[in-house]
């Protein structure tokens, strides 16, 4: 695989140096280079850093007459998609523990774990041109390539299934007015043992129209050939990309922290870090659960109700057997939670 960075970019076109240009330096080189088709590789594994420069790819870049692969991979994250429920979708006490993020991202689609093991992989084209079988036709032809007997076939879900039965990739897409992305992850080496862990939600009760993930069996590529490894698989995906398109270009290196490269692009990390966006965009909804309250002499049951609007308790009513709360103590408990 050719390797570039984006000041080697740069250095083959005047853009960079035309400061009349309305464009941002990003987009001014790729449309100075007049190519239509571009594979671009992320140098950060910082999940809200590689999320921004998704959208800012779709914001930002003529796609209209061009194709664009972007490829990525996270330090452990999980990611729900935009219309989720974090609490209904993984166990946020596991996270918090082990100092694990969550990122909402602006796509659509199921909840993912993300780490170094796990590829992401953005298909960028106009909307015109949005095409998930033919993004799905390169992966699974770039893994048949590498491994002929390997048996990797896209589903009528978008998925991509190891041997009929194993998930190996999902998928999640926007669709802009004029543009539009699909993304697939490709689980090559995931830690499954920590992805179960963080996928396991644990809140009881919600009642919600928020968009559900769809648990599935999932399987790692190499603990089907344990002699493949990401960056192979990584290569062959982009070799494929460009012999399905017809294009010819190298694997060009992206830094997404790059300011003066990608005006804007800090504001969007932070917009995606900020807890208004990663929870406070949750759909609203409803908690009806009981649960059990013991100690050494009795045991009990306790109601909530709750309903939970932006992320922000609106309604609370918490019923505790008298002998064990007073009436008045657990009223007086239920206003304190509203508000927060």
């Amino acid at each position: 695989m050719i390797l570039r960075t984006f000041s080697n970019l740069c250095a083959q076109s005047q853009a960079c140096f035309r400061s009349a240009r309305a464009k941002s330096t990003l987009s001014a080189v790729i449309d100075e280079t007049g190519k239509s088709g571009l594979i671009m590789k992320s140098l950060s594994t910082d999940i809200f850093e590689n999320l921004a420069l998704e959208d800012w790819i779709h914001d930002h870049v003529d796609l209209q007459n061009r194709n664009m692969l972007f490829l990525w991979s996270n330090a452990p994250a999980v990611v729900i998609g935009r219309h989720q429920n974090p609490w209904q979708e993984c166990n946020l006490q596991v996270m918090r523990q082990k100092g694990i993020p969550l990122a909402r991202r602006r796509s659509g689609g199921g909840t993912v774990f993300h780490d170094l093991g796990n590829v992401n992989l953005t298909f960028f084209t106009s909307k015109k041109n949005y095409d998930r079988h033919r993004n799905l036709q390169v992966v699974t032809s770039a893994l048949k390539g590498l491994r002929p007997y390997m048996d990797v076939r896209a589903t009528e879900r978008f998925d991509i299934l190891l041997n009929g039965q194993h998930k190996i990739s999902g998928t999640a897409a926007k669709l802009g007015r004029t543009a539009a992305y699909h993304r697939c992850t490709l689980l090559c080496s995931a830690d499954r043992e920590l992805l179960s862990a963080v996928l396991k939600p644990t809140c009881q009760g919600i009642k919600s129209n928020a968009t559900q993930s769809v648990p599935s069996p999932v399987k790692n590529l190499l603990d089907e050939d344990p002699t493949l490894d990401c960056d192979t698989i990584v290569d062959s995906v982009a070799s494929q990309y460009n012999t399905e398109f017809g294009f010819s270009s190298p694997v060009t290196l992206v830094d997404p922290s790059d300011e003066l490269s990608l005006p804007g692009i800090q504001r969007m990390a932070r917009e995606l870090l900020a807890w208004e966006w990663t929870f406070g965009r949750t759909p609203k909804f409803s908690i009806c659960t009981t649960f059990e309250l013991k100690n050494d002499t009795s045991i009990c049951n306790a109601t909530l109700n709750m309903d939970i609007k932006n992320g922000i308790i609106e309604t609370c009513d918490i019923e505790v057997p008298s002998d064990w709360l007073p009436v008045e103590l657990s009223r007086e408990f239920s206003l304190h939670l509203i508000g927060t």
